[in-house]
């Protein structure tokens, strides 16, 4: 376990084999009350670091009126997290978001799937690896050229001649 601070927050990162039992200890003990998951999010160190991905749990003491940022590191050979729906019913849809976006497995999800792209959608779209411009998704999509394009109603105050 790494302690630190972050832009004068406090900040740990713990083995994601601990990564339960610490968030269960933030949430329970009376010194910490961490009550309420404000973020979870990935990170892709694509290339900076031994383990690829980050997963990063910003928690808030609504009591105690403190945070604290959790953080784990996870390879890209063996990527999975465990969940902390048990804790906190909230990180239901971040941790859906982090599987979707970064391909992170969530072990013991109540309802792991893909949250934001459609199922059949193939890679995770916030990887660095993933190509900026998608893999050919837009192909099939018609646009509508903007000088075609007309206000469905006059704004109020103007004129016909808007």
């Amino acid at each position: 376990m790494e302690i630190g601070k972050t832009c004068g927050q406090l900040a740990i990162l713990v083995d994601k084999k601990m990564i339960f039992p610490v968030c269960k200890i933030l949430k329970e003990h009376s010194a910490a009350l961490f009550d309420y998951l404000a973020d979870l999010c990935g990170v892709d160190f694509l290339g900076k670091r031994e383990k690829r991905f980050q997963v990063v749990y910003n928690l808030y003491s609504i009591a105690r009126n403190h945070r604290i940022r959790v953080k784990t590191d996870v390879g890209e050979e063996d990527c999975l997290v465990d969940s902390v729906t048990g804790i906190w019913k909230s990180a239901n849809w971040h941790e859906r978001e982090l599987y979707d976006m970064f391909g992170i497995e969530v072990r013991g999800h109540p309802d792991l799937r893909r949250i934001l792209m459609p199922d059949d959608w193939e890679g995770h779209p916030l990887r660095k690896d993933y190509p900026l411009q998608g893999k050919g998704q837009r192909d099939d999509f018609s646009f509508v050229p903007k000088e075609d394009r007309q206000p469905t109603r006059t704004p109020r105050g103007r004129g016909e001649s808007w």
